[in-house]
């Protein structure tokens, strides 16, 4: 079985996105990045996710953001945004509170590492352009130039990058990870929870919601 690194939130998507990796074959070792988020609950439902799909291994690094990166995920005192339309949420040009500067590029840069290291060509990430997260480094031009710049910044290349879900809408990518046995119970999509449960009325919540009713599925998320 050919390694794979695979970034894991312990969110929808990316949880979507291993299960996705292990069943194309690949061995999977989960990376999940303690990057400066306010909330200790998605790292928590990382941890649940990598056993339950069944990674390889699961390694949690710390790569603190907040003091240079300012985000509502990150920053105390920076307002999540909460009761939004769909229509909002997918206005052309917004970028909302909750990107993190630069983030996806770093964590890639990491799972890189790493996979260099264990020999591994092949990364895996749950980027998702067509749920409107607005979110520049979601979309299918940073997935190809980040690729790119990994062919040139490692001994040897050959690098691809995996973003299986990025041109699916939330039902497709709900549906999707159902018929590879996700258990979306165990995952954490939510920007602003409320002890354990989903706050219901963030971006996260909402697009979350939207998507199992699309799918005809029933959310087993537990909100406030």
């Amino acid at each position: 079985m050919p390694a794979a690194v695979v970034l894991l939130s312990g969110g929808l998507d990316s949880s979507t996105a291993l299960a996705v990796a292990r069943s194309q074959g690949f061995d999977c070792h989960a990376l999940t990045v303690r990057y400066g988020q306010l909330h200790q609950v998605e790292l928590d439902a990382a941890a649940r996710v990598a056993t339950a799909i069944g990674a390889r291994e699961h390694r949690v690094v710390t790569v603190d953001l907040s003091p240079l990166a300012h985000s509502a995920l990150t920053t105390s005192g920076m307002a999540v945004p909460k009761d939004r339309s769909l229509d909002e949420i997918g206005a052309p040009g917004d970028v909302p509170s909750t990107y993190v500067p630069a983030r996806n590029t770093v964590l890639l840069s990491l799972a890189l590492a790493w996979a260099e290291t264990l020999g591994a060509r092949d990364l895996f990430v749950g980027v998702n352009v067509l749920d409107a997260s607005g979110y520049p480094d979601c979309r299918p031009e940073f997935v190809r130039a980040f690729e790119a710049l990994a062919q040139v910044a490692t001994r040897g290349g050959g690098f691809r990058v995996h973003a299986p879900l990025i041109e699916l809408t939330k039902a497709q990518i709900i549906q999707l990870g159902r018929s590879l046995g996700v258990d979306y119970a165990i995952t954490h999509s939510c920007y602003d929870p409320v002890g354990e449960a989903a706050c219901g009325r963030c971006d996260a919540c909402a697009l979350r919601r939207k998507g199992f009713a699309e799918a005809g599925i029933t959310d087993p998320t537990r909100y406030a």
